[in-house]
């Protein structure tokens, strides 16, 4: 039997949402052992001048515990 963790993060990106998932995914595996899975939850942009300057999004991360 496994059992798991889900931790929430926020990752960011200038270039889209998809960069901002991969990095965020790429910084929790890092940090954490035996990630999983991850699904966003929410998305948001930052906007200055007009335009978009920042993609955000908030993932959670399921890992699984030693």
């Amino acid at each position: 039997m496994s059992v798991a963790r889900v931790t929430e993060i926020i990752a960011s990106s200038k270039k889209s949402f998809d960069d901002a998932v991969e990095e965020g995914v790429k910084r929790a595996s890092e940090t954490l052992k035996n990630v999983e899975a991850a699904w966003v939850k929410d998305q948001k942009v930052v906007i200055k001048g007009g335009k978009i300057a920042e993609y955000r999004v908030v993932l959670k991360v399921t890992f699984v515990l030693e």
